[in-house]
């Protein structure tokens, strides 16, 4: 599992932290994701901290920017996260 820091990248330059999540791969730039506050977004950028070992912070910054509401991907394919993807 990879913790990782998503930065949200809002507006021209405004950057903020937005949580720490696991993922089990490494998301790539380009890459739609979802956090856990059911919202899509898109991977920006991704940056490693090197030489940065520690069990419990993170050791990358995603950047992501929020998925227009009315873009496919925002209805999360038809899935119901709860129903189809917790067992």
């Amino acid at each position: 599992m990879f913790k990782v820091v998503l930065v949200m990248h809002d507006g021209e330059n405004e950057y903020y932290r937005m949580n720490k999540v696991y993922f089990e791969n490494m998301p790539v730039a380009g890459q739609y994701i979802y956090n856990s506050d059911g919202l899509a977004y898109r991977v920006e950028e991704v940056a490693s901290f090197a030489g940065y070992v520690s069990e419990k912070g993170a050791t990358t910054i995603l950047v992501v920017h929020p998925v227009d509401k009315n873009e496919p991907v925002s209805d999360i394919y038809g899935l119901d996260i709860e129903r189809d993807l917790d067992d």
